[in-house]
């Protein structure tokens, strides 16, 4: 099985640019309290929009292409957490 058959390339664009939007935010002087709302509502965005431009996206409804673009935008805040614990602390990120 090939694992672009699976539709994981979608999910994969949907959280690296939804990371990029947070780190964005982050940079406007935003609360940081906010990231994961925006983060998770432009993935329900894209997550839509991406049901109708990629054929091998593991969506065919409204409902599940916005709950998979809601998960891969949060997932970017996760991956983000996971690398500042990794890295060994905050390095000036405010709290």
């Amino acid at each position: 099985m090939d694992i672009t058959s699976l539709g994981i390339t979608g999910v994969a664009v949907i959280t690296v640019i939804c990371y990029l939007i947070g780190q964005a935010v982050k940079v406007t002087g935003l609360d940081n309290k906010y990231i994961p709302v925006i983060v998770g509502t432009t993935g329900g965005i894209l997550g839509v929009t991406a049901m109708f431009l990629m054929p091998d996206f593991p969506a065919a409804d409204y409902m599940t292409a916005v709950a998979v673009g809601i998960v891969s935008g949060l997932a970017a805040t996760g991956i983000h957490q996971v690398a500042k614990q990794m890295g060994g602390g905050n390095r000036g990120d405010r709290q």
